[in-house]
């Protein structure tokens, strides 16, 4: 993935931004729209176990799709489910049985899976080595000289706990392209409509490898993960990927093909929906809200 200052490639897409429903995320005027709802990760405790802190102690650790908590805590899935409807606004993501589920990641498609969706992208498009990537300014990894203060560090020893913090700020000063460091605040930036993306130059081939982001430049480190890109398209405009920072899943627009073969790929929890979708926190009317549940 290389950097690049070329932003008017982006400009067919800005002419294609909606005002309502997902449109203003992925652009509109495609034939159709698939939301692959982000996995999230789940941890089991066992009271009787406990480690040398005195701490309940993990036993197991998995990866739940929408629909395992819906199942738990007796909620409907559909299109426009939205992740605090199934989880009384993050109240009930802890089970009798000891299983706990962390919240649902915003503006962040695992890597793991989108290699998954490059079978599907690659069948759709006649350009799969020249794909463009749009990547939000505003992440925290990307300003690495910030974020590592926020980190919490544990232990009594005041020398090791420094040793350590500075071991990790080198690495994650080290895992943002230098580039990058300079793009974040200077552009040249895609100016979508409240959001400011650098671009990239990228392929399906480097994509279908999950390892790809720790040679992206874009804050992957042995100890934290960095970011992923809220854009993507190919040379021939032909579908465009979209995870939006503020939600939970990805958006794919499309033929109709590619559409319904990310559907029936069983690797994701994914829906079809429409242009006009409504993905805010309101937009499922199907489950209680969060507000009216006793």
């Amino acid at each position: 993935m290389k950097f690049t200052t070329k932003v008017d490639r982006g400009a067919w897409l800005l002419a294609r931004i909606g005002h309502r429903g997902i449109g203003d995320v992925v652009g509109t005027g495609f034939e159709a729209y698939v939301r692959i709802l982000h996995p999230v990760e789940a941890v089991r405790f066992d009271t009787a176990v406990t480690d040398e802190w005195g701490n309940t102690g993990v036993v197991e650790e998995a990866t739940w799709r929408w629909s395992d908590v819906a199942a738990r805590n007796g909620r409907v899935m559909h299109p426009l489910v939205q992740w605090r409807s199934i989880t009384d606004d993050e109240e009930a993501r802890s089970f009798d049985d000891g299983w706990e589920v962390d919240q649902s990641s915003e503006g962040w498609f695992d890597p793991r899976l989108l290699a998954a969706l490059t079978e599907h992208l690659g069948a759709a498009t006649d350009e799969p080595e020249e794909v463009t990537a749009g990547v939000w300014n505003g992440f925290g990894q990307l300003h690495p000289s910030q974020s590592v203060g926020s980190f919490g560090f544990t232990g009594n020893d005041e020398e090791t706990i420094q040793r350590e913090r500075a071991r990790i700020e080198a690495e994650s000063v080290a895992a943002v392209d230098p580039a990058v460091s300079r793009a974040v605040d200077a552009g040249p930036f895609l100016k979508w409509p409240g959001r400011d993306f650098m671009l990239f130059e990228t392929s399906l081939s480097e994509l279908a490898d999950p390892d790809w982001v720790y040679r992206s430049g874009l804050g992957w480190t042995t100890d934290f993960p960095g970011v992923t890109p809220q854009l993507l398209w190919p040379g021939d405009r032909a579908w465009v990927v979209a995870s939006e920072i503020d939600f939970d899943s990805t958006l794919v627009a499309g033929t109709r093909a590619l559409i319904e073969a990310v559907v029936a790929d069983d690797r994701f929890e994914s829906f079809e929906v429409t242009e006009d979708a409504d993905l805010s926190w309101d937009g499922d009317r199907i489950n209680p809200s969060p507000a009216m549940i006793d």
